[in-house]
């Protein structure tokens, strides 16, 4: 079965799943070249078993809230591949959170995963569980009732979850907890888990870091640098936050940060203390409108960043957030560097946009690997018993994020998909994540 035709059979059959089609596309159309040159890959059918999940688990929440009722919530989780080692992927807590949803991000994590070179396979998970308005004594039974579903499927050599949206550090210690009391073992089967018992230094920056990491790499690349860029952040999440830090940090003048109300936008950038009091803001899940009566700067209700004029955008936010006009506007107002924090952020029109108009773009599977980077890295500290310093850590981030952005950049070149200096990102993170999977499940014959 051709590309085509395996892109043909995953529409048939999950034409109620557009976000996973359009992660299945998104990498059918980049990997052809390479396909051609392994004809192994067609003969073991390696791209048509990738399109489905080792396994998905589909289980009932049942809780109670705070007026004793009780409450019921599905939950999913989507084993994609482990053929280069335990499946590895967050869990999200959110309303829409569906199936297709879940399997979308699974696909991606498979080839994230694998273009961070080290040893951990694909998956994901979650539920339509809401934690916005809840209290903490909900999230903490919620999360109870969850892991007393997930545990079985779940262990540090099988399956390692981490956070997501609607997961940050506090849910993830209410599951750790529980899987603890079923199971009696205190192993790294969670990632993003406290520095006190088994979390990683730096596990909270890795993301948004990585993605300026990548981000300083493609400057390089074109002998450009980060300093004075006028940069546009949506989003004002972990990812959001720290992705402006570091671009702060490094000499960039951050203009914008959003959510689902509007966008705040500074025209003299965000210094570190304000950014510290955005922070501060989020947690305490206060209006970002706030800051101008702080700071100044302007509110923007319901309006995306797009409109602000500047160099850089990393849209941070969640899936399919910048459409084809908003990539049409970036290009009006003088964007050439596109880096997606969040997984799979602009639409697949959008990219087909912004790749004709020549601007530099990365994928979220490459730009954003961070964060399951640094994962990787505390399931090692796990193992060994022992923990690395914050500097340590990120000196192995800042040299995982270079190796993503040169191997990528050295597909594109090697399957000619680079075009008088202008890298094709895309189409070479896809080729090197494919290949490193592709090549193992052909060392495997057919039994993954």
């Amino acid at each position: 079965m051709s590309i085509s035709q395996a892109i043909e059979k995953v529409e048939a059959h999950y034409a109620h799943q557009p976000e996973f089609i359009q992660a299945v596309k998104e990498v059918a159309i980049t990997i052809q070249p390479l396909y051609d040159a392994h004809p192994e890959y067609e003969t073991l059918k390696i791209f048509e078993r990738l399109t489905e999940p080792d396994r998905i688990f589909t289980f009932r929440i049942n809780w109670e809230n705070d007026k004793g009722e009780i409450q019921v919530n599905r939950g999913w989780r989507v084993q994609f591949s482990n053929a280069l080692g335990p499946y590895k992927g967050g869990l999200r807590f959110h309303p829409t959170v569906n199936q297709s949803v879940l399997k979308f991000l699974g696909f991606e994590q498979i080839f994230k995963n694998a273009l961070t070179g080290l040893p951990i396979g694909g998956g994901k998970g979650g539920s339509d569980f809401d934690p916005k308005g809840k209290s903490d004594s909900e999230i903490r039974r919620f999360c109870y009732a969850f892991m007393r579903e997930l545990y079985p499927y779940v262990s540090k050599d099988m399956d390692v979850p981490a956070g997501d949206i609607g997961v940050g550090g506090r849910e993830v210690s209410y599951m750790y907890a529980m899987y603890k009391n079923l199971t009696r073992e205190s192993g790294g089967v969670l990632t993003g888990k406290g520095v006190g018992f088994g979390g990683s230094l730096m596990r909270t920056e890795a993301t948004g870091y990585g993605a300026v990491y990548f981000l300083e790499s493609m400057l390089e690349a074109q002998n450009d640098s980060i300093e004075g860029k006028r940069v546009l952040v949506s989003g004002a999440g972990n990812v959001s936050l720290h992705a402006a830090e570091k671009a702060n940090m490094l000499g960039a003048v951050v203009l914008s940060v959003s959510d689902s109300q509007g966008t705040l936008y500074d025209t003299k950038g965000f210094s570190q203390d304000k950014i510290d009091w955005l922070k501060a803001q989020k947690e305490q899940g206060k209006p970002l409108a706030e800051y101008v009566e702080i700071f100044g700067g302007e509110w923007h209700a319901k309006q995306k960043p797009w409109f602000i004029k500047a160099d850089i955008a990393i849209p941070s936010a969640t899936q399919n957030e910048v459409t084809e006009d908003d990539a049409k506007l970036m290009v009006e107002n003088g964007i050439k560097y596109i880096v997606e924090g969040a997984n799979m952020p602009l639409t697949a029109d959008a990219i087909d946009y912004v790749r004709e108009h020549r601007v530099h773009y990365a994928p979220g599977k490459a730009a954003n690997a961070g964060g399951v980077a640094v994962s990787a890295i505390e399931m090692s500290q796990n193992s060994v018993r022992q923990y690395k310093t914050f500097e340590e850590v990120d000196a192995q981030l800042k040299t995982i994020m270079k190796n993503i952005h040169d191997s990528a950049a050295a597909a594109s070149e090697c399957y000619g998909q680079t075009d008088n200096g202008y890298i094709d990102y895309m189409a070479g993170a896809n080729i090197v994540g494919f290949k490193r999977v592709a090549d193992a499940l052909v060392a495997y014959g057919i039994l993954n």
